[in-house]
């Protein structure tokens, strides 16, 4: 009977000791994967400020200036160029000859020819 007890206490011990190696390989991994994301957080920090101090570069005014000097031929806004506003022609008139064309109402007017859909036919169509 002892013999028993001893077996089933090594077998508990063994299991306990390959959990324990397991948990302790798992947390190893864990370890080395957070390490790993760590350094590519760092990295993507680092291009990020680069990329940040690459754009206040370009989009400097000043730079901005010369290379609309050196490549567009603007000239200075003339005040007289400025209407006011009563001064503006008035709008088109809006074309209202015929309402828009509804081709889902000629279809629906095609097959079923007793409902009222409110659409227009299509030109030179009969209703």
């Amino acid at each position: 009977m002892m013999r028993f007890v001893h077996l089933v206490v090594v077998a508990a011990l063994v299991a306990a000791a390959i959990d324990v190696y397991k948990i302790k390989f798992e947390s190893t991994v864990r370890a080395e994967r957070a390490a790993k994301l760590g350094a590519e957080i760092r990295r993507e920090r680092d291009t990020i400020a680069a990329l940040r101090a690459e754009w206040a570069q370009l989009d400097n005014p000043a730079r901005i200036q010369v290379l609309a000097h050196r490549h567009l031929a603007l000239k200075l806004l003339d005040p007289a160029q400025i209407e006011p506003l009563d001064r503006l022609p008035e709008r088109p008139p809006a074309l209202a000859a015929s309402p828009p064309f509804d081709p889902i109402a000629t279809i629906i007017d095609a097959t079923e020819p007793g409902l009222p859909t409110g659409g227009t036919a299509a030109p030179g169509a009969t209703r």
